[in-house]
């Protein structure tokens, strides 16, 4: 029985209690939820919907407790109810209804754990939004992880999802860029505010492999031609790293569009029909302390030009105008002060910023190596970068161990760590659960052993406490997505997938033999525990999709 299935057996029991007694009906609602009990000697399940109607019936919670307990213990599968407190209700199970869990995973498959839960919600998600002038940096590699891993998560509970990255390719930054390039090419050293590392004669180099004749250019004409080939050629290159890395977006979206496109007139046309908009010292001006901004902020500059901060406007009002009602855009802590001015701006829009914009802060991430933060990346110069994270530790490890940790925590990755081939590794025990899994089903299959036709299966074996502690387990997978998704938590995947499944594996092969010993006959029981193997195997590998982690059937 499914957590789901038993919230539906309480909500009949409920409305059993409701008809016998004459309350009114009205009053239960359409759905309920039953939860894990935080003591396992509780019981298998726990349900307040006891303490949720007392209020609105008007009888005691114990007194509608009892009632609804009574009901319940009479209810196929459920082998007991205690009412506990107030009027808790700690459920148990009998073996063949915790059983038949196993059988409902293994024929679900890869839609185990998916929900509708946040179905209708169009959201956008930005991240990375890396600017073209490097090599994507470790700061940008975690939100890589995270970030996929929560598209992942928010389309896998139901919602509608376009994943963005922001292409930077106008401002001042790529003036900077052309102009390190250009010096690059001419075998000078690198502008006092430009781009240093050995990058940037790499991609120098290819521009002039390329375009021959920017050598014979005027140095205006050839900065131009090194800005559009060589942010060309580092933007393909950043996406190829990310491609590498398992991270493909929706749309990539390039910050001159917004320019070529007039959209930053019409942001600020539709600021000024808001009536948030005014004129001072030749500047233009939005006013967005009305919405709690430390200062109100210019759009444009007294010579004309655009501000940074409208063309964060113009982006956000093309986001709404392509039908996302939810803006999430993820940022460095070096970005924490943005949120304070673009929840503003999107008031300044007619918006619900607690509705329409959700902004994620995501902190430092250090590489270790012998206890020591590495400091350069041998190509880049001044910073860590995905190549050199994953030349590391590898895709799987990097992915998992980013995704791991709440985004608002810094992290160290130590890469001893997370090379070795033990159980102190966390992806390393995770995806040996995987491949075990997968070896045990093979070797049952070489020995005749195979789990047999689903009504063939005798769950009410599966009585063994490391088989229910185990099954209590994988029950959890469905609660624990939709949790993640809407705290925009990842890294509840990656624990539940360590402290709960791969712990209660492990004690249940120690505990129970799935295979036969030499000769020893195949029994119903074995095929029980097979089917059990398989249902962990399941979970395994859809929690490891889930973050962007392979699930090794051998390792």
């Amino acid at each position: 029985m499914t957590p789901a299935e038993l919230a539906s057996v309480v909500l009949a029991a409920a409305h059993a209690v409701f008809e016998q007694r004459g309350l009114d009906r009205a009053a239960l609602p359409a759905s309920t939820v039953v939860e894990r009990p935080r003591n396992p000697e509780h019981g298998d399940y726990a349900s307040t919907l006891a303490l949720q109607l007392s209020k609105k019936v008007g009888v005691p919670p114990r007194e509608l407790a009892t009632a609804l307990a009574d009901e319940l213990g009479r209810a196929p599968g459920v082998k007991s109810v205690e009412i506990a407190g107030p009027g808790f209700l700690n459920i148990r199970l009998d073996a063949a209804a915790a059983g038949q869990l196993a059988r409902v995973i293994v024929a679900t498959g890869a839609e185990y754990g998916r929900s509708d839960r946040l179905a209708g919600e169009r959201i956008n998600l930005e991240f990375v939004s890396a600017n073209p002038t490097g090599p994507v940096h470790i700061g940008g590699v975690r939100w890589a992880a995270v970030g996929d891993a929560l598209s992942r998560l928010l389309r896998a509970t139901g919602a509608d999802v376009g994943t963005e990255y922001y292409f930077n390719d106008a401002g001042s930054q790529i003036d900077r860029f052309a102009r390190s390039l250009l010096a690059a090419a001419k075998g000078e050293s690198a502008p006092e505010d430009g781009y240093g590392g050995a990058y940037i004669a790499e991609i120098a180099s290819e521009v002039q492999a390329r375009r021959p004749e920017v050598r014979s250019l005027d140095d205006d004409a050839a900065q131009e031609v090194f800005r559009v080939e060589g942010v060309a050629l580092m933007f393909d290159e950043i996406r190829t790293s990310l491609r590498d890395f398992g991270v493909e977006f929706d749309t990539y979206f390039n910050e001159k569009d917004l320019h070529d496109r007039g959209e930053l007139d019409l942001a600020l046309n539709r600021l000024r029909q808001q009536g948030h908009l005014y004129e001072s010292e030749g500047a233009t001006w939005l006013r967005t302390t009305d919405f709690g901004d430390d200062k109100d902020r210019v759009l444009r500059k007294s010579n004309g030009e655009w501000t940074y901060f409208a063309a964060d406007c113009a982006y956000y009002l093309d986001k709404r105008e392509r039908g996302f009602d939810r803006v999430v855009i993820m940022l460095g802590a070096d970005h924490h002060g943005y949120i304070g001015r673009m929840k503003a701006m999107s008031a300044c829009f007619g918006d619900d910023p607690e509705r329409n914009l959700e902004i994620l802060i995501g902190q430092l991430v250090n590489l270790l190596r012998d206890g020591a933060p590495m400091r350069m990346s041998k190509r880049a110069g001044t910073v860590i970068t995905l190549e050199d994270l994953v030349d590391a530790i590898g895709v799987d490890a990097s992915r998992y161990a980013l995704a791991r940790y709440s985004s608002d925590s810094p992290i160290d990755i130590d890469i001893e760590l997370w090379t070795r081939a033990t159980r102190d590794n966390p992806v390393y025990y995770v995806q040996y659960v995987a491949a075990r899994t997968a070896g045990v089903a093979r070797n049952a299959a070489e020995v005749g052993l195979v789990p047999g036709d689903a009504d063939a299966f005798r769950p009410e074996l599966l009585d063994h406490e490391k088989e229910n502690e185990l099954l209590k387990a994988l029950a959890q997978f469905p609660a624990v997505v939709a949790t993640a998704a809407e705290l925009r938590e990842p890294h509840r995947v990656a624990r539940y997938l360590e402290e709960s499944v791969a712990a209660s594996y492990h004690r249940f092969y120690d505990n129970c033999r799935v295979l036969p010993l030499g000769d020893e006959e195949i029994t119903d029981l074995h095929r029980a525990r097979l089917w059990l193997n398989n249902a962990t195997r399941t979970v395994i590998a859809n929690g490891l999709h889930l973050l962007g982690v392979s699930a090794p059937e051998r390792m």
